[in-house]
């Protein structure tokens, strides 16, 4: 009888322990509830730019990591740059802009 309490006990803090580490905070990959909220300000962002009569037309890239927003793609003009970057700024959520556009 003995060994079957330790066996149980042994079991449960195996698998308790399991669940800590599994639900312990990375650095690298978000959290489902992250990654949710990372889709939305990415959706949002977005259809700031669709609403932008100067922005609308351009194949402007958007993701967002933890409330950093990386905007990567082809352009025409500096100041079409700087109106994507104004814009994403706008975006409650947004905590930082990072602009890769590359103007052709």
């Amino acid at each position: 009888m003995n060994t079957l309490k330790f066996l149980t006990r042994l079991l449960l803090s195996v698998f308790l322990l399991s669940v800590m580490v599994g639900c312990s905070d990375n650095t690298k990959r978000e959290s489902t509830g992250e990654y949710l909220d990372d889709s939305v300000l990415t959706t949002k962002i977005k259809a700031t730019f669709l609403g932008d009569s100067r922005l609308k037309m351009l194949d402007i890239n958007v993701k967002s990591f933890r409330g950093t927003v990386q905007l990567s793609g082809f352009i025409d003009t500096q100041k079409e740059a700087d109106r994507a970057v104004q814009l994403a700024r706008t975006v409650k959520g947004v905590k930082a802009v990072n602009n890769s556009l590359i103007i052709k």
